[in-house]
């Protein structure tokens, strides 16, 4: 049905100067289509996108595809190897401290450069081929710098590598302990419902150094200034999104194949898939702008209970958190209890019940409003 091929990218080498290899599941249709890039797993702790990826494997197995998708599970295998004890650090780069997911390449100048040299007569196909081959040039030169890269930029030049060459990049993280979210980017807003996720977080269309603004930044600001300088509406038809299925240090199978499935219903109605019938589900969703997308930080330390399971609408006043000072067990400042400040959704929590002042303690919808 589909051409099925299996391949293996060097991310980095250990002490030893062994390989480290992340393998590529590569799916293509019969047709021609749209190219697609998941990957899962740039924060180490971050595992659940590993099952989502085995069940579209499966999925993707009995259903032909227009194009070409490309699965990249477990992208960051050093992340995923940095413990201490039970946890999992696998957060940011244990040499320099840089996030794993802040390293990816954008030079606005680049495109407005290129922009220039666009002319009238010139395809869409063209443009965007053209455009591609100076990205991913830029990349190379970058990666073969004479100075080198840290190891979190190098992975993660490597890994846009691959996905610039889509036109729709799904990156899968999870939170803390966390519901189901998505950041959408303001320009794809009518892409928020073909995912089965109940809480979207429209972003600006900015960078700021994750791979989907790396992705989406480029061709959102090239459509704008060729059809500024075109008088004519151009689109790329180019998406890109991070999508938050969960907590993280867990998996659940069952999960990962609901989730699958929303993939699958985002790809058919891009027409990435042939004859399937995926379909969003007929679902609540609230969205927020990212301004209004807040995050409680703690007054002071203590030991906390976590009263509002994530993805729960509270009013303001309402209880959150209830913190035990063991330096006041005696008396009746031992324990207090956190409010909410105003009516909210909780989508995500800290993990750990000790906590210092000024912990990120809940992340949370305000002024949300509902999605159709």
């Amino acid at each position: 049905m589909n051409q099925f091929s299996k391949d293996y990218l060097v991310v980095a080498q250990n002490a030893s100067g062994r390989n480290m290899n992340v393998p590529l599941y590569r799916f293509k249709g019969r047709e021609s289509g749209p190219k697609v890039y998941i990957q899962s797993s740039i924060h180490g702790a971050e595992v659940q996108g590993n099952v989502v990826i085995y069940h579209l494997i499966q999925l993707l197995k009995h259903t032909a595809i227009r194009g070409e998708i490309i699965l990249v599970p477990n992208c960051n295998p050093v992340g995923t190897n940095i413990k201490a004890g039970e946890y999992t650090l696998g957060r940011f780069d244990p040499v320099n401290g840089t996030n794993w997911n802040r390293g990816y390449y954008y030079d606005e100048s680049l495109v407005q450069a290129f922009a220039q040299g666009v002319k009238e007569g010139d395809s869409l196909d063209e443009v965007k081929s053209r455009f591609r081959d100076e990205v991913k040039q830029r990349l190379d030169e970058k990666l073969s710098q004479t100075w080198g890269l840290g190891l979190a930029h190098r992975l993660n030049l490597k890994l846009q590598q691959l996905a610039f060459d889509a036109d729709y990049v799904i990156d899968i993280h999870n939170g803390p302990v966390s519901t189901r979210h998505i950041y959408v980017p303001e320009y794809a807003k009518a892409s928020a419902t073909l995912f089965n996720i109940p809480h979207v977080i429209f972003i600006p269309n900015q960078f700021a150094g994750a791979l989907d603004e790396a992705t989406f930044c480029p061709w959102w600001t090239l459509q704008n200034l060729l059809s500024e300088k075109f008088q004519r509406d151009i689109q790329f038809n180019v998406e890109a999104f991070t999508l938050e299925m969960g907590s993280q240090e867990v998996i659940s199978f069952e999960d990962g194949k609901f989730d699958a499935v929303s993939v699958m219903s985002y790809l058919n109605n891009k027409g990435a898939l042939i004859d399937a019938d995926y379909q969003p589900a007929d679902m609540r969703r609230v969205s927020v702008k990212l301004a209004n997308y807040k995050i409680l930080y703690t007054q002071q330390g203590g030991i906390v209970e976590y009263l509002v399971a994530p993805g729960e609408e509270v009013k303001k006043g309402q209880p959150l958190a209830r913190v035990l000072n063991v330096d006041e067990l005696e008396n009746a400042r031992a324990t207090y209890e956190i409010a909410a400040p105003c009516d909210l959704i909780t989508i995500l929590h800290f993990p750990s019940a000790s906590v210092l002042s000024g912990t990120q303690l809940y992340k949370c919808f305000t002024e949300y409003e509902r999605l159709t």
